[in-house]
């Protein structure tokens, strides 16, 4: 088939069904014969190349989606990386990200791998995926995933989509606001752990390493370089842990605090915080 017999109306229809440039639609029908399935099938073939070039590449950008269901009983966060901020705000990128996400949370998959699996239209995640891939002619991959079951789910977006949490509570908030703050305190201050007592040991072991070589370099009494640590040791606790950092819309008072005023019985039971930024 002739260049010339191909159609400016297949052309948008490939376009419309791949998301790829114009040319690369047009070669891809010119290649296939004007049969639109094989020149799908060639635009794959093209992003599957360009996924495997760019395989080492480091996505340091893109785009951070947290959702929960209607009852607030199930959330969702993940993070669609690309390799450049401007594709990072390119109105099909962006929603391609929102697709997923809503997909992933109707679906409730367990792992990246099976989130990939998913279909949206007769496609898997993968397919749409590399689909953008050979559109956009960088790496674009699922970099982060992970859900939260709870008796109640908050979550916050921030920075443009960069940074987000999601948080469980044993009960539901006296209203959603109180929910959303703490999201938000998880966005904000990169909490380590809920409280003291859910700090990892191997952290442990390394802020005191590292405040008591900082004792010795200052040239503190041996004698003393162990209690230097643990305070310091506690200044991180109180930095590093949620319930006991300064709450972020009232630093005159601690998250702990701040729950206490509105429920005493409310408790923070698990969160997780993604961001796409270094």
């Amino acid at each position: 088939m002739f260049m010339a017999q191909i159609t400016s109306a297949e052309i948008t229809k490939l376009r419309t069904l791949t998301g790829a440039g114009l040319m690369d639609c047009k070669n891809a029908l010119i290649e296939a014969n004007g049969d639109i399935d094989k020149a799908i099938e060639i635009i794959r073939k093209k992003g599957q190349a360009v996924a495997m070039k760019r395989a080492d590449r480091v996505t340091n950008e893109g785009r951070v989606v947290a959702l929960v269901t209607p009852d607030n009983k199930f959330g969702i966060l993940l993070a669609l990386g690309c390799e450049t901020d401007f594709v990072a705000k390119n109105e099909s990128f962006i929603t391609l990200a929102d697709i997923i996400a809503k997909t992933v949370l109707e679906n409730k998959p367990e792992s990246i791998e099976q989130l990939k699996e998913l279909k949206v239209n007769n496609l898997t995640i993968a397919d749409l995926i590399n689909d953008k891939v050979a559109a956009i002619g960088e790496k674009i991959d699922v970099v982060y995933y992970r859900f939260l079951n709870a008796e109640y789910v908050a979550y916050y977006t921030h920075f443009g989509n960069k940074i987000g949490a999601i948080v469980g509570f044993n009960k539901a908030p006296i209203n959603d606001q109180i929910g959303k703050n703490i999201a938000m305190q998880i966005t904000a201050m990169n909490p380590v752990s809920i409280d003291k007592d859910d700090v990892p040991q191997d952290i442990i072991n390394k802020e005191l390493e590292i405040a008591k070589e900082q004792a010795r370099k200052e040239g503190k009494p041996d004698n003393m370089i162990d209690k230097i640590a643990e305070g310091k040791l506690n200044k991180f606790y109180t930095e590093a842990t949620l319930l006991n950092q300064q709450f972020i819309m009232d630093n005159k008072i601690t998250v702990r605090q701040y729950l206490e005023s509105n429920d005493k019985d409310l408790k923070v039971i698990k969160f997780y915080r993604c961001s796409v930024v270094l």
